[in-house]
């Protein structure tokens, strides 16, 4: 995410990172143990993801991937029904978009404006690279499985 605002860049990847804790609790009702951030190297591979791009003050993309099961999970204990195909894909969208809002409404108050793009869902074999930095967080939600999220910056 390229950082256009007078906030030098540690200050907005810390903005960053403590809206997307507030982010998970605020939108995912199961426990969860979030890991501490690492750089990511060139390029990033993942098997199932949603990818929300990020503009204004900050530019780059917000990336929540796992398998499969993980999100079914996820919204089987969100809205009590099991979740598959084409629902499953809706559904998985709609979640980065709750985080990704989440996350943007956060870090308005802290005076960092931006705003987020419609969510694509990644599936199959996908690599990601042409970032100028990377973020790396693990959530691992009790008794559903372990969600990796990305902050890519521009």
């Amino acid at each position: 995410m390229t950082i256009t605002t007078e906030r030098t860049k540690g200050q907005i990847i810390t903005a960053l990172l403590n809206a997307t804790v507030v982010g998970l609790k605020t939108v995912v009702p199961v426990n969860h143990q979030l890991s501490k951030p690492e750089l990511l190297g060139n390029s990033l591979h993942l098997q199932y993801g949603v990818l929300i791009g990020v503009t204004g003050d900050v530019k780059g993309k917000l990336i929540f991937a796992g398998d499969t099961n993980l999100f079914a999970k996820l919204g089987e204990g969100m809205f009590g029904m099991p979740l598959e195909g084409d629902m499953l894909a809706s559904f998985s969208g709609e979640l980065g978009n709750m985080l990704a809002g989440s996350i943007a409404t956060t870090i308005a108050k802290d005076g960092i404006q931006t705003d987020i793009t419609a969510p694509t869902i990644m599936q199959g074999k996908t690599t990601l690279s042409g970032y100028e930095k990377a973020l790396h967080l693990t959530t691992n939600f009790e008794n559903t499985g372990v969600m990796d999220i990305y902050l890519l910056l521009d």
